[in-house]
Order: C-alpha cells, then structure tokens, then sequence
C-alpha cells in the first residue's frame, strides 16, 4: 500500500493551517500562533472523554491530531463547557508569559480548522460530542 496522502503532505497542511491560524488572528509568527492552537486544542479535550476526544482527533488532519492528544494528562478531570469569555481566558492561560492569544483566539482558530478539514465532517462529529461542541467550533 502507498503511503496515505494526508500523510505525505502533512508538513504542507500544516504550514498552511498554522499561516492560517497567523493571519486570520492577527499574530506575528507561527510560534505564536502554535502556542494559541496547542492552547485552544487543550482547552477543548478538557472537555471530552477519551471516545469523544479520539472521534474528534479522527477529524483532524495529522500533525494536529499529534498535537491535540499530546501530554494528555488522563487523570485531569473532565471539565463542563463554559461561555467563551471563561474559556478564551483558559486559553490565555497556558504559557501565559509568552501567549499572545486573542480575546478571538477559539474563533479564529476554529475559522482555520474549518478552512483545513471537511466541515461537513467536521460539523457530523461535532453533533455527537457533548452540547458546547458545535458551538466551541462557531467561527
């Protein structure tokens, strides 16, 4: 068998994702914006079970799936959704010496994400996981 496309071009979509997730938030670098996409992923596991969290990640192109499941800390409790305004302040929370995320960071890297996946997807997924998922994904 070939190697699977997503995977021989996954260097690629993600450059392309992260320049994404750079310009629609208005960052300067891609370090940035890695930061602010490592925190919203983290942000949003918290908030699923292992199934929910693996259905998910099925969606993701590969490098973000890596990221997304990286250092997860399975013991963590599962937290509820929350309003945007609490979550976007979880985001900022990470590294908060060097997180430049904006008070817009969830929307706009869902506004990436869905330039990057297939929405229709996306959006089937979304409606199995926990009521705040679809919405945590609104652009």
């Amino acid at each position: 068998m070939t190697i699977p496309m997503e995977y021989w071009q996954a260097s690629a979509d993600f450059d392309r994702f992260i320049l994404d997730v750079r310009d629609i938030a208005g960052l300067q670098t891609t370090n940035e914006a890695y930061t602010m996409v490592e925190a919203v992923l983290q942000t949003f596991r918290r908030r699923l079970d292992v199934p929910e969290a693996l259905l998910f990640a099925n969606v993701l192109p590969p490098v973000l799936r890596a990221i997304f499941v990286a250092d997860w800390d399975l013991e963590e409790p599962q937290m509820p959704f929350a309003g945007r305004f609490a979550m976007t302040r979880e985001v900022q929370s990470l590294r908060p010496d060097h997180n430049l995320s904006p008070d817009t960071a969830i929307a706009d890297v869902a506004a990436a994400l869905r330039r990057n996946v297939d929405e229709t997807t996306l959006d089937r997924v979304l409606a199995r996981l926990p009521a705040g998922a679809t919405d945590f994904w609104r652009a």
